[in-house]
């Protein structure tokens, strides 16, 4: 019995039945998510495009299963945006005071976002997956291991990087 799948290019045909099939389904699920119909449609639309510019690499065994990774992994991206710029607010808030509404400080809070989205896009897709089920689903490594199909130790190393990353980059205590 041979379980190996094999990788195929997605047609544009291909692509745009995958579309059709998927689209709405994965846009109920963001939704059902986040609560915001526009913002379903973008991350919708986006994880049609990552999508896309990754179909040489696609085993089509698997691909519904990829699709919701990707639309996952958006979402939570941009979930993890939002906690983090509130985190941020929240802790230069008890530094300050009060909140600051100085131009220096949002171009700093704004550059602190970029690098912030910048170095957790450089980590690699599987170590910043689990970081951010981990740290923005709040699933434990044992949940993530079950979603996963991989062991706690590989979630254990693969979290292990992302934080390195975060750290080395950012130079904070996470």
């Amino acid at each position: 019995m041979n379980t190996q799948h094999q990788k195929h290019s997605i047609s544009e045909k291909e692509f745009k039945e995958l579309f059709d099939k998927y689209y709405d389904s994965i846009k109920s699920f963001i939704y059902y998510k986040i609560g915001d119909i526009d913002l379903s449609e973008d991350i919708a639309q986006e994880t049609f495009v990552k999508f896309w510019e990754s179909r040489e690499k696609v085993i089509l065994e698997t691909v519904k299963t990829y699709l919701y990774t990707i639309a996952n992994n958006l979402m939570l991206n941009h979930i993890k945006h939002g906690k983090v710029v509130l985190q941020f607010e929240q802790k230069q808030n008890k530094k300050d005071g009060e909140v600051e509404t100085n131009p220096e400080y949002k171009m700093e809070l704004e550059e602190f976002q970029s690098t912030l989205d910048n170095t957790i896009n450089e980590i690699p897709e599987k170590s910043r997956t689990v970081f951010l089920m981990n740290r923005i689903d709040g699933l434990t490594y044992g949940e993530i291991s079950e979603r996963l199909g991989v062991s706690i130790k590989a979630i254990e190393k693969r979290m292990s990087k992302a934080l390195s990353i975060l750290r080395k980059e950012l130079d904070i205590n996470i």
